[in-house]
């Protein structure tokens, strides 16, 4: 005989199938169930049954303030069987009027505070009750409006959603990241989003643009600025996604500046942190004191002393709305989880005509469970007034017959309901005055029973009678808007160049390289101090904020701040470990002053051009290629000047065989970089034997006198004494005087 081998109480499935259904129905629940809100009354699952619990404890606007523990322990045992601290938290963030627009918790104790919303005290030192906004999601519950469903363990029952008669959605906002999706909504104003609803209800098919006319744009709890553009509003309402951008609201006091409202979730002790370390690492060179002088009266006061009444206070806010959190951008993606239990990204059209759906069902099935218990009344109603009418007789059926509830009914034709009724009646309901209540009553409810059919039957009238109620609701909770929305300029930060004093500096190069910065002009740079076997070679004078240039010996040029050179009361650095100079090259030359200015630039073959300042500024270590030195050739020291002594200027040029020509210095092309024009003759022979070059040039201005070097000698000459030597571009020039024919240097005084 074969034995039977019952199958395993178990199914088997591929581990690939397991784990795709297992993860699905995990999101599903993470979507549905914790993460985003509802359509329909704006609330995530903890939140729907924290609310509802606090109503069935009594703890209404009116009630007494209760232990957060009582209402933590309900909502755990009874409907959310998860972590209390979780739970708690929730509820916290409902009662905090910093997080919520319209909190629907009302706490007293501790509850946290904007600089850290997670301070709050623990549960068993707070109280809460409902605030008078949660009667709106609660005042309808009970009247048949909202379906039920059996608690965690069948214990109880609890509503699906709550009968809201605003959408809270949209006034209070969300935020919450579920599997694979997020959402982040802003809180709106309660009289702008009521607006947008009756137009909705008028017009049915409203576009965003139309209901922007209502809702403006988000309303934060805190005061800041609203700074984004209607366009980039509008892309958010039509799309669903986007952001929005806020500002802090300030005011200029006493030369000082005040911060009196910051944007949403913005810690005013990390803002004066975030300030604080800018200030630390001297980049706010204009702001001298923090104060936080917030109070109870002054929830949000923080000051900000600038150094002195120069500073300009405009550019300094910028500079802070870009670097710290006086200004947020706040993400907006209005996913929500809709009438068909799926979450979707909605325009704000969508939301609120969805929103309209589920209220017009709503009123409908309160309506229509008021018609019922009407119904009912009236039923019972017209079974005592037959009573009353015949109450001899029915006091006589009550008194003798067996069974009198069967007798009245088979005797007047009434239900067993108004048989019950009568059957219940005390001896001092059978008054003649109580007959005329019943009467009055009846008359009563029949007229409100007719007016309910009307609405019932007409959805115009149902349209006007929800109207109605969203304008009562905009009487009796509205409140102004507390984020203006302005049109700005963007902020922009302080760049490296804004940071800099204007104050009067001297640099100091040496023979060997060596780099330094002496404070003001009055120094002396021959007198300082040099390494062993070095000494100075050249020095300009300028001001921290101007360019600065380095040149060396073959036509390259680097850009240093100079600012960031060392001190003259060191002996510097050398330029080589700032930059990367090629192999034998040595620096030169210096210029420093504005970027608008001209230098004359001139290799020894006898070549040059005029240059512009701006077009040498570098960031490369390496320089920038400006002079094209020929092979064998270097570069000289470059002369410089300004755009204006161009017209009437001379170019003087020598070389080393002691001829001198001197020419105007608008025959000079300007360029950014190159060769250059000739500039007096050197022939390419001599040049590449070496038996002449051209030693030095200048640049003589109207009124200046040249002087010529020759060793420890020099000729001073003034402009008629040039004459003999002026000549066109690149001539041979003349020959100085003798004792001048080695001249070595050219230079101007």
């Amino acid at each position: 005989m074969t034995d039977i081998i019952d199958e395993p109480d178990f199914e088997r499935l591929p581990m690939e199938v397991y784990t795709e259904r297992a993860y699905l129905d995990y999101s599903m629940y993470v979507i549905n169930d914790r993460a985003l809100p509802h359509i329909a009354d704006g609330l995530k699952p903890v939140q729907r049954r924290i609310i509802y619990a606090m109503s069935e404890l009594g703890l209404n606007s009116q009630a007494k303030f209760t232990k957060s523990a009582r209402t933590v322990g309900d909502v755990l045992g009874k409907f959310h069987p998860h972590g209390d601290s979780a739970c708690y938290e929730a509820m916290v963030h409902m009662a905090q009027p910093f997080s919520f627009r319209y909190p629907l918790v009302d706490g007293q104790g501790n509850w946290g505070a904007p600089d850290d919303p997670k301070s709050f005290a623990a549960m068993r030192y707070t109280e809460a009750r409902l605030s008078r906004y949660a009667d709106l999601l609660l005042a309808e519950y009970r009247q048949g409006t909202v379906d039920f469903a059996a608690n965690f363990d069948g214990t109880t029952q609890e509503p699906r959603l709550l009968p809201a008669q605003l959408p809270f959605v949209l006034l209070n906002g969300s935020t919450g990241i579920a599997v694979g999706m997020a959402t982040d909504i802003p809180p709106h104003n309660i009289n702008e989003v009521i607006s947008a609803c009756v137009h909705m209800l008028d017009s049915p098919k409203a576009s965003v643009v139309d209901l922007m006319t209502h809702i403006k744009g988000p309303d934060f709890p805190t005061d800041a600025n609203i700074i984004s553009s209607e366009q980039e509003i509008r892309e958010v309402y039509e799309t669903g996604r986007g952001s929005i951008k806020a500002r802090a609201r300030y005011h200029i006091e006493n030369g000082e500046v005040i911060v009196t409202a910051l944007p949403h979730q913005a810690s005013p002790a990390k803002v004066l942190e975030q300030i604080a370390q800018q200030m630390n690492a001297k980049k706010l060179p204009m702001l001298v004191d923090l104060r936080d002088e917030s109070d109870h009266e002054n929830p949000t006061r923080l000051a900000l002393v600038p150094r002195s009444n120069r500073v300009d206070m405009e550019r300094l806010m910028s500079h802070l709305f870009s670097t710290t959190d006086l200004e947020r951008n706040y993400r907006v993606n209005l996913n929500i989880i809709g009438l068909d239990q799926r979450p979707a990204v909605k325009s704000l059209s969508d939301i609120i005509s969805e929103w309209l759906k589920y209220r017009l069902d709503v009123v409908t099935r309160r309506l229509n469970y008021r018609l019922d218990k009407i119904n009912e009344r009236l039923h019972i109603l017209s079974g005592l007034l037959i009573a009353y009418l015949n109450i001899d007789e029915v006091i006589r059926i009550v008194r003798e017959a067996d069974k009198p509830r069967d007798e009245l009914m088979s005797r007047y034709a009434l239900t067993e309901i108004q048989a019950n009724a009568i059957l219940d009646l005390r001896l001092r309901q059978l008054a003649k005055l109580e007959e005329i209540k019943l009467t009055t009553e009846r008359d009563e409810l029949s007229q409100e029973k007719a007016e309910l059919e009307k609405i019932l039957g007409s959805k115009m009238r149902l349209r006007t009678l929800i109207k109605r109620e969203l304008l009562a609701i905009a009487d009796n909770y509205g409140d102004p808007r507390r984020s203006l929305i302005i049109q700005v300029d963007d902020a922009v930060a302080f760049t490296d160049e804004d940071l800099l004093t204007n104050e009067p500096v001297t640099v100091v190069l040496s023979e060997k390289g060596w780099v330094r910065a002496a404070k003001g002009h009055e120094v002396d740079p021959q007198e300082l101090s040099f390494r062993s076997g070095d000494g100075f070679a050249l020095a300009a004078r300028g001001r921290t904020n101007e360019a600065l240039i380095f040149f060396d010996s073959t036509g390259r040029a680097y850009s240093v701040a100079p600012h960031t050179l060392p001190s003259a009361r060191g002996q510097g650095e050398p330029l080589s470990g700032r930059f990367k100079p090629p192999s034998g090259a040595r620096f030169i030359g210096i210029a420093m002053g504005s970027v608008e200015l001209n230098l004359l630039m001139a290799s020894n073959a006898g070549f040059g051009f005029v240059g512009r300042l701006a077009d040498m500024i570098t960031k490369n270590k390496a320089g920038k290629g400006v002079l094209t030195v020929p092979s064998g050739g270097v570069a000289l020291m470059p002369c410089v000047f300004s755009p204006s002594e161009k017209a009437e200027a001379l170019v003087a040029a020598v070389t080393s065989q002691g001829r001198l020509l001197v020419f105007p210095l608008k025959d000079l092309p300007e360029l950014s970089r190159g060769k250059g024009n000739k500039l007096i003759n050197v022939p390419s022979a001599a040049f590449k034997s070496g038996e002449e070059t051209m030693v030095s040039v200048a640049v003589i201005h109207a009124g200046a006198d040249l002087l010529v070097h020759a060793g420890q000698r020099h000729l001073r000459m003034k402009r008629k004494d040039l004459q003999h030597y002026l000549g066109e571009r690149a001539r041979r020039g003349h020959k100085l005087p003798r004792g001048f024919q080695k001249a070595d240097l050219l230079s101007v005084e």
